[in-house]
Order: C-alpha cells, then structure tokens, then sequence
C-alpha cells in the first residue's frame, strides 16, 4: 500500500511551517515524516521543525517546481527506505507552483511506494483582508487552486465579517472547503484520504521564480538589535518576506527567531542552538536590491 503525500502550500508568510508544527506535534500516533524546501541554502524551517520531529530533511538551494525535483524523487525514496512512515508531509517553498511539484509525484516508480493524497493550500486572512493585491497574483492563484482545500491562517486576528466575505471569495473561485476562520486546524487524520488521492494533471504554462531576489546573510558574530532594527526598517518596503536566527550582543546565550511578512515583524525565543546569525530575505527582483541589502546588512558586523 502507498504511503499518502499531504503536500503543503502557500504564499511567502501564509503560515506553512506553523500548520506543519502543528500536524507533527499532534500526530495522533502516527509515524510523519517532513520534507520541507526553503527558497536558499538557509533552510530555517527545516531547523524549526526539528523540535517537533527527528525526521525532517531539508531540500536546499531552490524551489522543487524545478531544479530540485529529482532531489525531491530521491529524498522519498530515501524516507522510504529508512523505515515506512504513515504520512510523507512536504512543504512546498512559498515561492513554488504546485504544478511543477505534482507532475514530480506522479512518477509512476514512486507512485507504487507514495502517492500523493491531498494538497491544502495555506492562505493568510489578514493579507487578503488587508488588500486585493493577492488576488491578483498569478503565482498566489496557482497555489490556490491546486489544492484540494484551503486553510485559513492568522483568521483570528481579522474582522470576522471581512473572514466571512474572503470565504465566499474563495467559494466563487471554486474553493468551496474553507477551514480555519475560528483559527483551528483540522486533525491529521482527517487530512489524509480527504484529497483526489489519484493522478492529477493540471494543463497550463508553470509560473516561475524569477520575479523573486533573494538574500542568504550570515555572520559568526553577535550583532546589535538597535542596529539591526534600524537596517531592517530600511529595507521592509522592498521586503515580502524575511526570516532567520540572530545572536544580539545585548541577550548573549539567548538566539532569537525574526520573522517579517510583509509590514508585520516579530522576535521571539528561539531553543536551538544558534551560533552568529543566518537570515534569508526574499523580495521582488523590482523593489529588493541585492547589494544594496547585503551592503546594509554588513555594516552590522563592523
């Protein structure tokens, strides 16, 4: 019998590692194994995920809609061979089109040992309640509708009318099975099963990467977080999304975790060990100035 996929995807900040964390804290006595793909060689959600599982691999330097998909092939195979698991979940990097990653899956070698079962799409209320601009993006609709059902992410900190009215949005685009508008999750089991659970063609031109600039910086030292509040705040307009483990001089011994999507920012606590500082910033290639970025960003080692 195959092992069923739940493909995970989403826009940059939807909230996919979160709803993953989740899935593996609460696996309800089922063995899950992880597969997650960072746009870079920094793979933060790999590392955070690890404090909810021992098997989480990283897929590295790439989205898996394209250059990386035979490393997603033999990554599977390699889950498979490690000992069976109930429950493959692969979180697509926020920057992939399902469709890419789909026709990976449906070679018809792995398909005997893992079949993929069902794709949910991570949508985030305040974004779209926020502004229409979402909707209007190709990639974010690409996501969309791949997927067999939608999760509302951060519902709970939007007007509930203004939920009610991107529901039925949704259902008007086809997405008729919308959950999440009180801020639940459904349980694992009741993902696995609730999909096509068959081979899936999906007949269009896929959308790319390349309107996206990326940024992997990483330093060995401690940095200042006045500082770095300050570079950061330079750089947000030009920001959809960042994310990364930094060291401050200021709480030596205590990492943190920033996280920013879109205008909104946060630093918490972070338990693994972090040594210096390694951040991925990811904007569009029109408003993210590579070296310019980096040139701010290093004025925090000086």
């Amino acid at each position: 019998m195959s092992v069923p996929i739940l493909l995970v995807t989403g826009f940059l900040g939807a909230g996919k590692t979160t709803f993953i964390n989740g899935l593996l804290q609460d696996a309800e006595g089922l063995k899950i194994a992880a597969i997650v793909n960072d746009f870079g060689s920094i793979n933060i959600d790999a590392a955070l995920l690890e404090t909810a599982s021992d098997e989480v691999i990283g897929l590295k330097n790439g989205c898996i809609c394209c250059s990386l998909q035979g490393d997603l092939l033999r990554t599977i195979k390699q889950v498979m061979v490690q000992g069976t698991p109930d429950l493959i979940v692969l979180e697509a990097s926020g920057v992939a089109d399902p469709q890419g990653i789909i026709e990976g899956l449906m070679d018809p070698v792995l398909w005997q040992a893992a079949m993929l079962d069902t794709i949910v799409c991570l949508v985030d209320a305040e974004d779209l309640t926020a502004s229409s601009d979402r909707w209007k993006d190709p990639l974010w609709r690409a996501q969309v509708d791949a997927a067999d059902f939608v999760q509302l992410s951060k519902a709970e900190g939007a007007d509930p009318d203004a939920v009610g009215t991107l529901i039925t949005k949704l259902g008007a685009i086809g997405k008729r099975l919308v959950y999440g508008a009180d801020g639940s999750t459904r349980p694992v089991r009741a993902l696995i099963g609730s999909g096509v659970g068959a081979r899936r063609t999906l007949n269009r031109p896929r959308i790319d990467a390349s309107r996206f600039a990326t940024l992997e910086w990483q330093t060995d030292s401690a940095i200042s977080v006045t500082a770095f509040q300050e570079v950061i705040g330079r750089l947000s307009p030009g920001l959809l999304r960042a994310k990364g483990f930094l060291s401050f001089r200021e709480r030596p011994g205590r990492p943190m975790l920033f996280q920013l999507v879109g205008q909104r920012a946060s630093l918490s606590g972070h338990d693994g060990p972090v040594d210096g500082c390694e951040l991925v910033l990811i904007g569009e290639t029109s408003a993210l100035d590579v070296d310019e970025a980096r040139k701010e960003l290093d004025t925090l080692t000086a």
